[in-house]
């Protein structure tokens, strides 16, 4: 962004918020409307295909709206991080209301998180792809095309517990704070704990913000391997986060 840009957005922030008028606001969602593409990027790549992707990028738009007209200037968030929150927000919330994922699908996810979770739990480490397939009697072929079905599951998956931002004005909670920082330990450990590759696709695609794409390329390995990892990675994070509520670790 150059320099007078900065300046005219600046500009357009304060009109805003000194007369909250329409005109500041659709300039502002028009400037920052190419986030919805990229958030929309990063949802779709683990959407089946009869997703509608401008659904998508529709619900993300009132997301905009939404954190352009709620975005409280004076703290120390980015525009760009609170509104990404706002815009995902929207767009889970709407695939959620549409109940996407079919119930054979929901059945299989619900059978293969409970395998990893009871297996790694027996263990005291991360599965292999072989242990976890004797675990579900069946072949690692059969566990690897498996995963990939599975992908649809992780559109929801880690970013409400890396991201340390809070899209709401309100201050949170102290209580609620300091919970959510004690699951970011408990999750951190757990990405310790993940098998190399699983733990740099989640370093890459979550901290460092990477497409899958990107990930792929960073990592040399196909994106439909990048998927994979990134599916198994979050099923054991998942069963890894369960086992430390039932523990009461937060």
């Amino acid at each position: 962004m150059s320099f007078d840009k900065e300046q005219d957005t600046a500009s357009l922030w304060e009109s805003f918020k000194a007369h909250h008028d329409k005109e500041s606001r659709d300039k502002l969602v028009e400037h920052y409307l190419p986030l919805v593409n990229i958030v929309a990027g990063r949802l779709a790549i683990s959407l089946p295909p009869h997703i509608d992707r401008d659904d998508l990028i529709s619900s993300g738009f009132f997301g905009l709206m939404d954190a352009v007209e709620r975005f409280d200037s004076s703290r120390a968030n980015k525009f760009e991080t609170y509104a990404g929150v706002r815009i995902r927000g929207a767009m889970v919330d709407y695939l959620r209301s549409c109940d996407w994922m079919p119930t054979s699908l929901r059945h299989r996810i619900r059978e293969f998180e409970s395998s990893v979770s009871a297996l790694e739990n027996r263990l005291g480490r991360s599965a292999t792809d072989g242990e976890i397939a004797t675990e579900m009697g069946m072949s690692t072929d059969e566990l690897n095309s498996l995963v990939m079905k599975l992908n649809v599951a992780t559109v929801i998956p880690l970013d409400d517990y890396v991201k340390s931002e809070t899209p709401e004005k309100a201050v949170p909670d102290p209580s609620v704070k300091l919970e959510k920082k004690e699951m970011q330990s408990v999750l951190g450990r757990a990405i310790d704990r993940l098998p190399e590759k699983e733990r740099q696709v989640v370093a890459l695609y979550y901290y460092e913000e990477l497409t899958m794409k990107e990930v792929s390329l960073v990592l040399n390995i196909s994106e439909a391997r990048v998927c994979q990892l990134h599916t198994k990675a979050i099923f054991r994070l998942r069963g890894y986060l369960a086992r430390a509520k039932a523990a009461s670790l937060f």
